[in-house]
């Protein structure tokens, strides 16, 4: 993922000569697994290496992850004129609605500045190889700035009382 992704600052510095575009996809995994998400995303950029996209966004509730992927479809120009790069990205986009479905993607606004900055801290903490003090690597909630919600411990699943067993 990290051959053709461009930063998150590069993805919002799009001054060229001519104006690239955008396409923001938002997925929405569920807090536990926010690194199979990711693994997912990089196994299909590995599929998709002549793509150009970035992690632009990442916030978080108290129940989902949401990870915005800019995808680059190219000059604006050469988008209307359907030309290989914006075929290979409408691919790529394709493949993320396809294959990731259970992230549930969605076709998503450009994110915000926290959104971005959170970004940005998650790609810097993997690209560093940066590690917990028990030597396991960091979570990928672990690199988002302070949040709105709590981190607290999801409770397990309560057995059934005697009155409440139905027999089989």
């Amino acid at each position: 993922m990290a051959r053709n992704a461009i930063t998150a600052a590069a993805a919002g510095d799009q001054t060229g000569e001519q104006e690239s575009v955008v396409v923001h996809v938002q997925l929405r995994p569920r807090r536990g697994s926010t690194r199979k998400c990711l693994a997912a995303l990089a196994a299909l950029a590995a599929e998709h290496e002549d793509v150009v996209f970035a992690v632009t966004g990442l916030s978080k509730d108290d129940r989902v992850v949401r990870v915005t992927v800019g995808v680059d479809l190219g000059p604006r120009t050469a988008v209307a004129r359907f030309s290989p790069q914006a075929q290979a990205a409408y691919a790529f986009v394709s493949a993320l609605f396809t294959s990731l479905y259970d992230h549930m993607p969605v076709y998503t606004a450009e994110p915000s500045g926290a959104e971005r900055a959170a970004a940005t801290t998650l790609l810097e903490h993997v690209t560093a190889g940066v590690a917990r003090a028990d030597a396991l690597p960091v979570d990928a909630l672990d690199a988002l700035p302070g949040s709105s919600v709590a981190h607290s411990p999801i409770p397990s699943p309560r057995l059934p009382g005697p009155g409440e067993r139905i027999p089989a």
